[in-house]
């Protein structure tokens, strides 16, 4: 990896500027030309690095968003992926190493949709999938640092933007709003005007797309606007779901205390789905192999006093779709870049 490219993927996922021609701020601030910005960034997207360059929603902001699981026979678990790719509301869908082996992740416009969807699945498949949306986000943030894979590389991260850190529940009221999520949510183009041109495709000005987007970064419903990288691509190959069965009157404070540990990209808590499953707290931790994820694992142990709580590590082993979640049905802008790979 040069080193334009670990600036461009590690510098900018998130802080993204919003102005007529971001990709120049970029290269101003890297010290080489757009030009040279776009063609890398074209590079990074096309083999698989980059999964977009835009937004990344907090969650049940807009929409509504669920995660869910079947318990499939391994010489069903195929096909039935396939048939749970085909719905457009699955962004994410991974084998994972448990009894409940297929996890996907359902975003909508709507509880209603996310549940019609899941119902139809039941329907197709012959098996009851688990439910498990959201009761609480304690940390959610799928950046990666990777200059920690560079010994004695440093890298500075450059802000552009002001970190929002404060998030307000959001409804879409206008229909401007409608349409700058539908076309943001599968990422710009990588263009000098970037903002113009999804402009023109909604029949927005610029400074309207602009100024829009700024809003929604305000407001919280864009958690972060940047460098939307794939973990897997960058040898972040061993990804593990953690998930724990904590007593409910010590799973926040302890859902805050995981989530402040920089090596967890994702805490939140979810609703048990009694008697098959038991668990209430589910962490993420990505390292670049298995054992690297079992040190982390048991460190959280020993420091959060988990060595008697009931878990599970459920690492993945294929990614069967990861795309960015669609929000808007029939979007102007066509999916960018969507990627399945054979292992995760």
């Amino acid at each position: 990896m040069t080193d334009l490219e670990l600036h461009l993927l590690n510098d900018f996922q998130r802080d993204f500027p919003l102005v007529h021609a971001p990709f120049g701020v970029l290269a101003e601030r890297l010290g080489v030309s757009e030009t040279e910005v776009l063609k890398t960034l074209t590079q990074l997207q096309t083999g698989g690095k980059v999964s977009r360059v835009g937004a990344v929603f907090k969650p049940h902001s807009i929409g509504y968003s669920t995660l869910a699981a079947l318990a499939v026979p391994a010489g069903e678990l195929d096909g039935i992926a396939a048939l749970v790719n085909g719905y457009i509301e699955v962004n994410h869908n991974y084998e994972r190493e448990h009894h409940y082996n297929l996890w996907f992740v359902i975003t909508a416009v709507n509880e209603a949709r996310v549940l019609q969807v899941l119902s139809e699945i039941e329907r197709r498949t012959g098996y009851e999938p688990l439910y498990l949306p959201m009761l609480e986000d304690f940390h959610i943030d799928l950046g990666f640092d990777l200059s920690r894979s560079r010994k004695g590389h440093s890298v500075e991260t450059i802000k552009c933007t002001r970190d929002v850190s404060q998030h307000t529940p959001h409804t879409l009221s206008k229909l401007s709003e409608v349409a700058l999520i539908g076309a943001i949510q599968c990422g710009l183009s990588l263009v000098s005007r970037p903002f113009a041109e999804l402009g023109a495709n909604i029949g927005l000005a610029e400074n309207d797309v602009i100024a829009g987007f700024a809003q929604l970064v305000e407001q919280g419903v864009i958690k972060r606007m940047g460098v939307v990288v794939r973990h897997h691509e960058l040898g972040y190959r061993a990804n593990a779901m953690v998930v724990w069965d904590i007593p409910d009157e010590q799973v926040s404070a302890l859902g805050h205390r995981i989530g402040s540990f920089d090596f967890v990209t994702l805490c939140y808590r979810r609703p048990r789905q009694l008697p098959t499953w038991p668990y209430n707290l589910f962490t993420m931790i990505h390292g670049q192999h298995r054992d690297d994820v079992l040190n982390l694992v048991a460190q959280l142990k020993e420091q959060c006093g988990l060595q008697d709580v009931a878990s599970e590590v459920l690492f993945s082993s294929r990614c069967f779709k990861q795309c960015g979640a669609r929000y808007v049905v029939n979007p102007i802008v066509e999916p960018v870049n969507e990627q399945r790979y054979a292992s995760a």
